[in-house]
């Protein structure tokens, strides 16, 4: 057993400051945020390993890890063995939420009493029985009545474990928080929250939204951010370090620790917004077919107002053929993880090679099931079997997916295959069986109407879920996402106006969803767009935010 002062990332790793810092901590509650890339996971398994071996988590008390999906929690079990060893990581506890709900029940099933009581052999289904079955949807609810209402049962919990870790803890509902609260405030058991940066870059309480703050407020957690983007190449991580250096200097790093030139950052000055327009429209044309770029991988970020900034550019990718998408509110329907699988279904049935969707579908149906070899290949000859048959129908004329009914019985029919479990898996919020099923309405709808419209389905469909498309977006939008290529556009004063903490921390949100190459563009001059209430036709360079470009190449 060594101090945690003198612990040390397993296998030689380097942390961040602050995730060095969170990795140690053994007397406070933490609120970490994160964007992607941050390396959420690996910091939870060196903080796994930090506790099991200084003794801060004592045996034979354990670590309890909840994640929202299956595969996270998978995941981060395997990282904790590869960082602690097997004997070590049989102290961590790695569940879903849902399945956390269902060992308290099985558990303590006899302190459900009335309508809510349960015999023995109850089971999971479709419907609630009295006694006999109870839905996906009741498992949390029922967890909270035994965990509020019988004092063993929060003792039994409570003497299991000194360290719970939260991970994608943004996506954490009401009544999942309630039962965290009920199992774990007020008790000297120590709560690890990771989230990713949706919602605000800055990890400071103050920036908090949500259930995050309500979290850092009933623990009274301290809040760290991560801020490094490992998936980013050298020379970006080394402006995201500038950046840091000025927003929250101990949280920066030596730029020695980010060696390399990988990665290019460009600075185009332009006269007018015709000539940024045009060029950016074929640059990214080369991108395209010269690279062998995806457009998908293709981001346009602006600070505000999109749809003035990008009316020339559209139409300047217009005009040379270049596929994009303009990012709006109507469009989030295009992340949610059930359009996605139904829409990477379509395509693959639809049309002919769909390598993407085709793997992710067989990542979701085989590959991230945990089963052993011979279940793997027969899970594999079943889907395959399924696709095989509905591309038959689809080819010979028996299945058009242009009919509305025909389609909703196809989706029916898909999600039946998946698995409800599967399906609620995805994300917390799919939970709730209306919310649920009104995505897939919605799903339906917008296909519906994409394929109706258009004689070629693969076409349609991609440019349903932006496979094909250049991004342009806001750069709140982009929070969460990532690009191998981003262009911010229209670095300038008059953009990136008002406060310039605030400002800062969008800019450093635009700068680091790019992976590989990150371009900013400055005009001079933007012409007065039809619809502008306020614009400013003469503009500034944002000398700072240009600076920290210029100082990293």
């Amino acid at each position: 057993m060594i101090r945690s002062e003198r612990w040390s990332p397993s296998d030689d790793l380097s942390l961040e400051p602050n995730a060095l810092a969170a990795a140690r901590e053994t007397g406070r509650n933490l609120a970490l945020t994160a964007g992607p890339g941050a390396g959420k996971t690996e910091m939870l398994a060196q903080r796994a390993d930090c506790l099991l071996r200084t003794g801060a988590c004592r045996y034979p008390k354990r670590i309890l890890a909840i994640a929202f999906k299956v595969d996270a929690s998978q995941n981060l079990k395997a990282r904790v063995k590869k960082r602690c060893g097997e004997e070590l990581a049989t102290r961590l506890d790695s569940h879903t939420f849902h399945a956390f709900a269902m060992r308290i029940i099985e558990r303590f099933r006899p302190a459900l009493t009335g309508q809510n009581a349960l015999d023995p052999d109850f089971t999971v289904g479709a419907n609630r029985v009295h006694r006999r079955s109870i839905t996906f949807d009741d498992m949390v609810p029922l967890a909270v009545e035994i965990v509020e209402s019988n004092r063993i049962a929060r003792n039994a919990i409570r003497q299991t474990y000194s360290h719970v870790f939260l991970d994608e803890f943004q996506d954490c509902t009401a009544m999942q928080y309630r039962l965290i609260r009920a199992c774990f405030y007020d008790t000297g058991i120590f709560l690890t929250a990771v989230g990713d940066t949706k919602q605000r870059i800055m990890g400071w309480a103050g920036a908090l939204e949500g259930i995050f703050s309500t979290y850092a407020e009933d623990f009274n957690a301290l809040p760290l951010n991560l801020y490094q983007n490992f998936r980013s190449q050298p020379r970006l991580r080394r402006m995201q370090n500038a950046m840091v250096r000025a927003m929250d200097p101990a949280a920066a790093v030596d730029d020695a620790a980010i060696p390399g030139d990988a990665g290019a950052i460009d600075v185009w000055r332009f006269d007018d917004d015709d000539a940024e327009a045009e060029e950016l429209a074929s640059a990214i044309r080369g991108w395209i077919e010269d690279e062998n770029i995806s457009p998908s991988e293709i981001a346009i970020l602006v600070r505000n107002q999109q749809g003035l900034y990008c009316k020339k550019l559209c139409a300047a990718l217009a005009a040379q053929g270049i596929p994009y998408r303009e990012e709006d509110a109507s469009q989030n329907l295009a992340a949610e993880p059930v359009a996605c699988l139904i829409v990477d279904f379509l395509l693959v049935v639809a049309s002919g090679r769909q390598p993407g969707p085709y793997r992710r579908l067989l990542d979701l149906m085989v590959f991230s099931r945990g089963l052993d070899e011979e279940r793997e290949y027969e899970a594999r000859a079943r889907w395959d079997r399924f696709v095989a048959a509905t591309r038959c129908e689809v080819d010979e004329g028996d299945l058009d997916l242009s009919d509305r009914a025909a389609l909703a019985g196809l989706v029916a029919s898909l999600l039946e295959v998946v698995g409800r479990d599967a399906v609620v898996a995805m994300s917390s919020e799919y939970g709730q069986t209306q919310r649920l099923n009104d995505l897939i309405e919605q799903t339906l709808d917008r296909v519906h109407g994409l394929l109706a419209s258009s004689t070629e389905a693969a076409s349609a469909l991609a440019s349903f879920s932006g496979d094909r498309a250049v991004r342009i977006m806001s750069i709140h939008k982009s929070k969460g996402l990532e690009f191998d290529t981003v262009v911010v556009l229209g670095v300038e004063r008059e953009a990136f106006f008002g406060n310039q903490d605030e400002q800062r921390s969008a800019y450093f949100v635009a700068i680091s969803r790019a992976k590989r190459r990150l371009i900013l563009t400055v005009s001079e001059q933007r012409e007065w767009p039809e619809g502008a209430r306020r614009w400013n036709v003469a503009r500034t360079e944002h000398a700072e935010f240009v600076e920290y470009a210029e100082a990293a190449t």
